[in-house]
């Protein structure tokens, strides 16, 4: 996948709780997972939200970006998502609020596509959203490390023996304005299922950083709607002799 200047992600799994393993093979690894064959991906129903979306100008989508996982899609199913964005610290309390605000603005935009809640308990978060330097990236071909300026993991745990994942957002504090709103509407996309960028900078999940950062178009939508179209075995009863290698 080729990773562009200002925004970016990685493939990458945090270590999980509540007994499953997740042992990332290298840095843009996908998870290894052995499933029964009982637990078979599976849709789930769209949200009412994504249900009624209509695209008037059938201008497409970039559904054929998005990368799937050994879980299937990561797609939400239990609604509203939560999400909790950290307060900062190392800066002025005006600074903070601005800072938070800037943030919210982003992830708000796409609460006309799929419910979401604000939290303020990070313990019940299924998003987080911290003001934080993501980890130098290393190019695989000269070995040459340079900073990004956000960065998107998930990881997986069971609840009540259902499939479960949430994710962590990293903005860089060298974005701001704009491009702080931007980064943050860009990776809550990734967190809200769309694992992959698109090809087009007039699209908010555009692979790079762009001098004019786009609204949410109606092809991110129409690719949004097409993940949440697809099966997963997030949101399932995980059976019994399942593992996560």
């Amino acid at each position: 996948m080729f990773i562009g200047t200002g925004l970016s992600m990685v493939f990458t799994n945090l270590p999980p709780s509540n007994g499953l393993t997740i042992k990332p093979k290298s840095a843009y690894s996908d998870l290894i997972i052995s499933l029964p064959t009982s637990s078979s991906p599976k849709p789930h129903p769209l949200p009412p939200t994504l249900a009624q979306w209509q695209d008037s100008t059938n201008s497409g989508d970039y559904f054929s970006q998005v990368t799937t996982t050994q879980v299937g899609y990561l797609v939400w199913s239990q609604f509203p998502i939560r999400v909790y964005v950290e307060s900062p610290i190392s800066i002025t309390e005006k600074q903070a609020q601005a800072w938070i605000n800037a943030v919210l603005q982003g992830v708000q935009e796409w609460s006309n596509y799929l419910p979401l809640t604000i939290v303020e308990q990070p313990e019940i978060a299924d998003i987080t959203i911290v003001r934080k330097a993501p980890p130098l990236q290393i190019s695989p071909s000269s070995n040459i490390t340079r900073a990004r300026s956000a960065q998107t993991t998930y990881e997986l745990y069971t609840n009540n023996k259902v499939l479960s994942h949430r994710f962590t957002i990293l903005l860089s504090p060298s974005q701001t304005g704009e491009y702080l709103i931007a980064a943050s509407r860009h990776e809550f996309g990734h967190a809200l299922g769309i694992w992959g960028h698109s090809p087009l900078q007039t699209d908010a999940l555009y692979f790079s950083q762009v001098r004019n950062p786009p609204p949410i178009s109606s092809r991110d939508v129409n690719t949004l709607k097409r993940v949440y179209e697809q099966p997963t075995n997030l949101g399932w009863p995980l059976g019994d002799n399942s593992k996560i290698n």
